[in-house]
């Protein structure tokens, strides 16, 4: 019978101990107080970059939409001010000349693209011969 009493108090002690360190840990409850915060923290960053996705996609649609807009109004104004003030010069239009390249590709198929030099040589490769 001292046995099973032996037997039985080494059992309770076994849970009450279990039951202490497992409640009663200051480090396992601060490890679990970080592991929600992480899982928080996790989400919030997922739902944040889902948020920023979405402006850039909206903003990127906005500034196609006002490309478009910029275009056809100053089509518009460069077509009227060609009807409603014939006789100006095209000097002083300042919309022909965005009409006359326009006009230009629609003839050509391809405006042609400008040229980054100049037909002169100058600088270090000047012969003397073209100074004078």
């Amino acid at each position: 019978m001292t046995w099973e009493y032996g037997l039985i108090g080494l059992i309770v002690g076994v849970i009450v101990g279990v039951v202490i360190t497992r409640f009663g840990s200051r480090k396992l409850r601060d490890q679990h107080a970080l592991q929600y915060e992480l899982e928080k923290t996790k989400d919030e960053l997922k739902e944040l970059k889902q948020e920023l996705n979405g402006h850039f996609v909206r903003s990127a649609e906005l500034l196609e939409n006002m490309s478009q807009n910029y275009q056809e109004l100053y089509q518009h104004m460069s077509s009227t001010t060609k009807e409603l003030l014939p006789e100006q010069a095209a000097q002083s239009n300042p919309f022909i000349w965005q009409q006359s390249a326009k006009d230009a590709e629609s003839e050509n198929g391809l405006a042609e693209m400008p040229r980054d030099y100049s037909e002169k040589s100058s600088g270090l490769l000047r012969s003397s011969n073209t100074e004078k």
